[in-house]
């Protein structure tokens, strides 16, 4: 079937896409307002209720083919909403047995779980979207960027913001001068909204019969069901989650790390309250220093979270509510002109010289980065050939994760880390290996 030919590319060559070209109707052969099955991709999703349930309407244009998810309550919506999709458990089962009718898939699981589940998906030939943080460890996010360069597959990561009009007209005012050269960028966040700081709980709880424990746990080690973990709090956990700065900063950091091309950091230095082995802490500050790179001055990039924030611009007119500019998390860029405020998303952007932000807003700077459809059809459009969507993985989405997973090594290992700006690597420390790598239990593979 053309469905099937497409998601064979990778395997079958030049050849078979060129016979299989025969196959697709064009859409105007059909009339408006139809579009033609062989222009229908058959789309599998991996993790389907929650922040899964929203990725599921988000590429609901296309054929809802199969539904995976270890969690039969969390996943009831999405099972409601789409009666004729194939429904599993376990996504190792259902791309052996469906592999042949299905195109692309979205993963919307734990951290932790990502990169198995995404690079399966890829060894299969099969485009891939993958939620933020586009992994769990620095050696994952390689092979992830490896195997999309590799494979060819469409990829693309869930920070939403980096599809948006406000992330472009940051970089648009930004490259027109509108606050001069940019210095500082300061982020804060509500997160973390789960507990962190603490040690593993003790007591005993029996496994909702709802719930796949084994299968949630995927490739992380063994340890009993217990609800601090699963289906909400994981985010604070080593073994399974990234912590606030892994939650938010892939949206936060966005605008930055593409406008001002950051790279690699040179130094980073943290500073949290208590640290506990096994769980992010309860908040912390990290400082993010970035050498001059191209036509851009050094750059300094301060994170916060659990409740902190940057002080408050004199600028800001006394009646704005500070911090609280955004419910999730906010972003202050200071030049050395004047200062740019916006949501952690990019949008809401204003400039907070009023009369600056009146010249903008009657003569905005030209629209040189063209807005998009969002990031679900910008995956869904380079799935069927179009351009490389723009958080694709070996181009954008990679290299932001690294930067962000950096920051969360300066805070487990404790110490302000010098790092070689080309490569990401750790200079003055020598890095424990689990911080950086994942080893995967039995039956489970990158």
């Amino acid at each position: 079937m053309p469905n099937d030919s497409v998601s064979r590319r990778t395997f079958l060559g030049d050849v078979a896409l060129a016979g299989a070209a025969f196959t697709i109707v064009p859409r105007h052969v059909l009339g408006r307002g139809y579009t033609a099955p062989s222009d229908t991709l058959n789309i599998a999703c991996i993790g389907v209720g929650g922040k899964g349930e929203s990725d599921v309407r988000g590429v609901s244009t296309e054929n809802i083919y199969a539904l995976c998810d270890v969690d039969l309550h969390s996943a009831e919506a999405s099972f409601r909403a789409f009666p004729k999709a194939k429904r599993y458990r376990d996504y190792r089962e259902m791309m052996d047995k469906e592999a042949g009718n299905i195109d692309a898939v979205t993963v919307t699981i734990p951290d932790h779980s990502h990169a198995a589940a995404a690079m399966l998906a890829m060894k299969h030939g099969k485009h891939v979207f993958c939620q933020k943080p586009l992994a769990h460890t620095m050696d994952e996010v390689r092979a992830l960027m490896d195997a999309a360069a590799r494979t060819k597959v469409a990829t693309q990561m869930g920070n939403q913001g980096h599809a948006g009009a406000g992330t472009r007209l940051i970089r648009e005012l930004v490259e027109a001068g509108a606050i001069g050269t940019v210095r500082e960028v300061h982020y804060w966040t509500d997160r973390p909204i789960w507990p962190q700081g603490m040690e593993r709980p003790l007591e005993a709880y029996e496994v909702p019969p709802w719930l796949d424990w084994d299968l949630w746990l995927g490739p992380a080690p063994a340890r009993p069901y217990h609800p601090a973990y699963a289906p909400f709090a994981w985010r604070g956990w080593w073994d399974f989650g990234c912590g606030a700065l892994g939650d938010i900063a892939a949206h936060a950091m966005d605008a930055a790390f593409w406008a001002l091309d950051l790279g690699f950091p040179t130094r980073i230095e943290a500073e949290t309250t208590r640290l506990y082995p096994e769980t992010a802490p309860k908040l912390s500050r990290i400082v993010y220093e970035f050498a001059a790179r191209g036509s851009r001055g050094p750059v300094r990039v301060v994170w916060h979270d659990g409740g902190l924030a940057e002080a408050r611009p004199v600028e800001l007119a006394l009646e704005f509510n500070w911090p609280g500019f955004a419910d999730v998390g906010s972003q202050l860029w200071i030049g050395s002109d004047g200062k740019l405020l916006a949501d952690c998303y990019g949008e809401g952007v204003q400039l907070l010289d009023p009369k600056r932000q009146a010249e903008f807003t009657a003569h905005p700077p030209p629209q040189k980065y063209p807005r998009t459809a969002g990031a679900y059809q910008e995956w869904i459009t380079a799935c069927k050939g179009g351009p490389p969507a723009g958080s694709n993985f070996a181009g954008h989405a990679g290299p932001l994760t690294q930067m962000v997973l950096l920051g969360n090594l300066a805070i487990r290992m404790n110490q302000t880390l010098e790092l070689d700006s080309r490569t990401g690597l750790v200079t003055n420390a020598k890095v424990p290996e689990e911080f950086v790598k994942t080893e995967y239990r039995t039956g489970w593979a990158l």
